[in-house]
């Protein structure tokens, strides 16, 4: 085994999201990883502040779920759910559905399998326009996201997205239009939780429906937090009222999960921490604890029970993957589902929000340090951009963080920390310590 990064061939691997070339001079790699911490090839510990990219929300190297998918490979393999079915896809839906965001007051209770939360995003977005069409609404076919939002890299998700490098670079769908996006730094900087201002925001809705017909908008898709462009947080009441004017003008809502699901912010899901119910959910990453690639979208009965018209020999709905339900991933699912019940992992963040926010507010008199936000186990710090090179402090805070053994995550220049949820005090310490020498050094 290798025990330098130079030693490896880093030629054929075209990195995704990724400057290759960068990348490829001063390479950062990772072998092992076991907890809290990853290793390097050269044994150095590195702490991970980010749950690997926000999906091992249970620590790393768990052996139940290693067990678990090395059973199901040498039990069965792969088998087709394209008018075939095994056991474990049916016990994994029933299990989520006993889960689902909001209780069973919501009804969310239908599961859709993917195996991303960019397939889980396009798989929300082609329900809610059959749904439309199943309800006689066929003219309902506009999608509607949000700047600064981020829905996967999907033609469906790219469009609904608000990242403009994401956008300008493919042709997008017809017929989206944008939410503006919730951060005002003017008014809400350095928060605790929710911000106080910006509910307003959610009036752009009525705008739309104002300036094109209700008639005419099929959904509306947001997170609940912003999680890739910085921990963007929704101001007191915006979510509240988005879903009260989608509910006026038969709009349906989709609540992108596939970072705050799964205990990220000390409850279940977004939809249970906010109290606001939408008609879809997709989530995907701390499903399998990142072990093995799966998506999924829960889906409100009524919406379901809707497209189950026709004749019985009818495909309901023109959509799948191959691998929608695959055994191995079904196998890692329910291991992890147990592995969070067990440990509390869920509420977990809950009794150490406070504490969290407290260790990376400690941040926010150092230099460059424009906001500090918090909510459950998430955290921004947003730097001022340096002149004539916008995210370049952010990036030289990252790449000085992994030599002193943190990995953080950058967007700009805003550095977001989302840490597995079995973090302790000695971690938090652990991460303001590294993180904030390194922040004193940037010019």
């Amino acid at each position: 085994m290798a025990t330098n990064s130079n030693t490896y061939d880093l030629s054929a691997f075209w990195m995704p999201f990724t400057a290759n070339r960068q990348f490829k001079a001063a390479p950062r790699l990772l072998s092992a990883a076991e907890g809290m911490f990853y290793q390097t090839p050269d044994g150095r510990k590195v702490l991970d502040g980010t749950a690997g990219l926000w999906c091992v929300n249970a620590g790393h190297g768990r052996a139940s779920i290693a067990k678990a998918i090395e059973h199901q490979v040498m039990t069965l393999d792969f088998a087709p759910t394209f008018q075939l079915g095994h056991p474990i896809a049916f016990d994994c839906a029933n299990r989520l559905a006993q889960i689902a965001p909001g209780g069973a007051a919501a009804g969310l209770d239908r599961i859709f399998f993917a195996n991303s939360g960019s397939e889980s995003v396009d798989t929300a977005l082609k329900i809610a326009l059959a749904y439309q069409r199943a309800i006689g609404q066929g003219t309902r076919t506009r999608l509607i996201g949000r700047e600064r939002g981020y829905h996967g890299v999907g033609f469906g998700g790219i469009s609904v997205g608000g990242i403009v490098n994401n956008r300008r670079m493919f042709p997008l769908l017809p017929g989206v239009e944008h939410l503006r996006h919730t951060h005002d730094l003017s008014r809400n900087a350095f928060s605790r939780g929710l911000p106080e201002h910006g509910a307003e925001l959610a009036d752009d809705l009525q705008r739309l429906v104002d300036l094109h017909g209700a008639e005419t908008i099929a959904a509306v898709i947001v997170e609940p937090v912003a999680g890739s462009t910085g921990v963007l947080l929704p101001p007191r009441g915006y979510l509240e009222r988005l879903r009260e004017l989608c509910t006026k003008h038969g709009i349906l809502l989709i609540f992108d999960e596939v970072i705050t699901g799964y205990g990220r912010l000390g409850t279940p899901f977004a939809v249970d921490y906010f109290g606001v119910k939408p008609d879809l959910v997709t989530t995907a990453k701390g499903l399998t604890n990142g072990t093995v690639p799966m998506g999924t979208v829960f889906v409100n009965r009524n919406i379901h029970d809707a497209l189950m018209k026709g004749p019985e020999a009818q495909i309901e709905l023109f959509h799948g993957y191959t691998y929608s339900g695959h055994p191995v991933a079904c196998a890692a699912a329910l291991a992890t589902l147990d592995v969070y019940q067990q440990e509390q992992l869920f509420t977990r963040g809950a009794g150490l929000s406070e504490i969290w926010a407290n260790a990376i507010h400690s941040l926010a008199g150092l230099p460059n340090v424009i906001d500090v936000r918090t909510i459950g186990l998430v955290a921004a710090i947003e730097l001022a951009p340096r002149a004539g090179a916008p995210g370049a402090r952010a990036y030289e805070a990252f790449v000085d963080c992994f030599e002193r053994g943190l990995l953080i995550r950058v967007t700009g220049d805003v550095i977001a920390l989302s840490p597995p949820l079995i973090i302790e005090e000695c971690h938090m310490d652990r991460i303001v310590e590294i993180l904030g020498t390194a922040l004193k050094k940037l010019s």
